[in-house]
């Protein structure tokens, strides 16, 4: 019984963070690739917690298009970021953004973006 209140105090000292949250996307066409400007909120902290990427994805969730962040944004919220050279299918008429952070990982809220009106606003 003496591990239980050790199983506690580890559960009492875990955090759950914050997803990064899709504020905007913009979508440009330019001959057979795309484009994405994503702009992201996220309450970065510094290097332990902050937003470190965002993907585009097919319906299906296969990956079309991978932006790494490389540093934290604590003094530039929310900021914006592209990605140019995503191949997208011509079969395909939506994708979908979603975001990643340091501590969570991916997930929050996806974003659908329809390819026809490729801009969202939250």
């Amino acid at each position: 019984m003496r591990i239980l209140p050790l199983v506690f105090l580890m559960a009492a000292n875990t955090s759950v963070a914050d997803p990064a949250v899709i504020e905007a996307v913009k979508g440009t066409k330019s001959g057979a690739s795309w484009r994405f400007d994503v702009t992201l909120s996220h309450p970065d902290t510094g290097w332990d917690d902050y937003a470190d990427g965002w993907r585009v994805l097919d319906m299906d969730g296969n990956v079309l298009g991978t932006r790494v962040l490389h540093h934290p944004h604590v003094n530039e919220q929310p900021f914006t970021r592209s990605l140019s050279g995503v191949e997208i299918p011509a079969s395909l008429d939506q994708v979908q953004i979603e975001s990643k952070e340091s501590v969570g990982g991916w997930g929050g809220k996806r974003v659908t973006l329809d390819l026809d009106n490729p801009i969202y606003a939250r």
